[in-house]
């Protein structure tokens, strides 16, 4: 069995898979009976997902899982690049609607207008969205600098009362955009971009958070021994029990913790 390790960090259980490919099979089981669970339950289910290399092996097993009923999902992904046009390589937009729209075709797909002549009006407009009812899902990562959504250290808040906000860009966040190959330098990548804020990723009823590669390590590292704290924003999950982190050998590669638990079963 692939799945090496399972344990709790405070109210957030890990699980730690032999391959990045394991790691995203199982993660897109999960994500799937999930679904169909509420959507047994309440007729639709409204996911928020996340755009980000991280995420495209969960993405290509969910979408070639054949019982969702993918008429009855709603979807909304958590940040853009100010200014950016959805036929840019680097939209986030473009990213969900090859991987996962044009796959599936939920009933919906609520994107956010990188390139709205009024920002202001377009976080109003993606709040009220967001408003209409609660998310029952959130499909997350976490990057380099611990950041989820674009809430990287500079700018997150724990406590934030807003659902939507425009940020700057912590630099280092930018050189991951140049590294995954989105940008062909920093000069290029936006400084500006719409996001989630952090109440509202851990406001959905569950958060599937799906973090390989050993790029990834210390950010992983951080947010599950460190302080939690907004120098690494991931660490918030540690307080969602409602939350799942998934781990490969290699994002799980520098933790040191003691925690309950051992190899999983075989």
């Amino acid at each position: 069995m692939s799945l090496l390790r399972l344990f709790k960090v405070e109210e957030l259980p890990v699980r730690v898979y032999a391959t990045q490919a394991a790691m995203a099979a199982s993660a897109a089981a999960e994500v799937s009976d999930y679904l169909n669970h509420v959507i047994r339950q309440q007729g639709e289910a409204r996911v928020i997902f996340a755009s980000a290399a991280s995420q495209e092996q969960f993405l290509a097993a969910l979408t070639t899982l054949p019982d969702v009923d993918w008429k009855r999902v709603i979807c909304f992904h958590m940040d853009e690049y100010l200014g950016m046009t959805p036929e840019h390589p680097a939209s986030f937009r473009r990213f969900l609607q090859e991987r996962l729209q044009m796959k599936v075709h939920p009933q919906a797909f609520h994107f956010i207008q990188g390139e709205a002549l009024e920002p202001l009006n377009e976080i109003d407009r993606y709040t009220s969205l967001l408003q209409e009812k609660p998310a029952d899902l959130c499909c997350l990562g976490i990057g380099e600098n611990g950041h989820i959504a674009f809430n990287d250290p500079p700018v997150a808040d724990f406590q934030d009362s807003r659902l939507m906000k425009l940020v700057k860009l912590d630099e280092r966040c930018r050189q991951q955009q140049v590294g995954e190959g989105a940008f062909p330098n920093l000069e290029a990548v936006p400084q500006y971009a719409y996001t989630l804020t952090v109440p509202a990723l851990c406001m959905a009823r569950k958060m599937v958070c799906i973090v390989p590669e050993h790029r990834k390590a210390e950010a992983v590292r951080l947010a599950l021994e460190g302080p939690i704290s907004t120098t690494c924003p991931a660490s918030i999950l540690r307080r969602q029990s409602h939350a799942v982190l998934y781990l490969d050998v290699d994002s799980a590669s520098k933790l040191t913790l003691q925690v309950e638990g051992g190899p999983a079963a075989s």
